[in-house]
């Protein structure tokens, strides 16, 4: 696995955690990564063929050994962006499971960050998707 496909297996984790992957969080995975180097200058086949591979490996080990391959191929930084993008990703359907919380808080355990860091990450990602006009 290589950094980017290291990234792109985050997003992945962080989408199919709950054991489904619906349109629009297939889209906001698609999104996320397409506006970032170097997903943005992979062609259709390329993003393709590296998606494969991750489905593989998610569908024989899970979404725990996929993060766990992945993260220590990250620098502390990358692994800073891919918790918050994690988190982005969890809030695509509008609804956050127990489970897609447990994976958020598992994948923050294993980063190279401080643990308030990644909280206050987790936080203000939460913050951002609070629909605090709603009555």
């Amino acid at each position: 696995m290589t950094p980017s496909e290291a990234f792109a297996a985050i997003a992945l984790a962080a989408v199919a955690c709950d054991g489904s992957l619906d349109r629009e969080e297939a889209h906001a995975l698609r999104q996320q990564l397409e506006k970032r180097s170097p997903y943005r200058d992979l062609s259709e086949v390329a993003m393709g063929q590296m998606f494969d591979g991750l489905l593989s490996t998610l569908r024989r080990d899970g979404w725990e050994a996929l993060v766990s391959e992945a993260i220590p191929l990250l620098t502390p930084l990358q692994q800073e962006t891919g918790l918050a993008m994690a988190a982005e990703l969890v809030h695509a359907d509008r609804v956050v499971t127990d489970t897609e919380r447990e994976m958020l808080q598992r994948m923050a355990g294993q980063l190279q960050i401080p643990a308030e860091r990644s909280q206050l990450v987790l936080e203000v990602i939460a913050l951002l998707h609070r629909d605090s006009l709603a009555g």
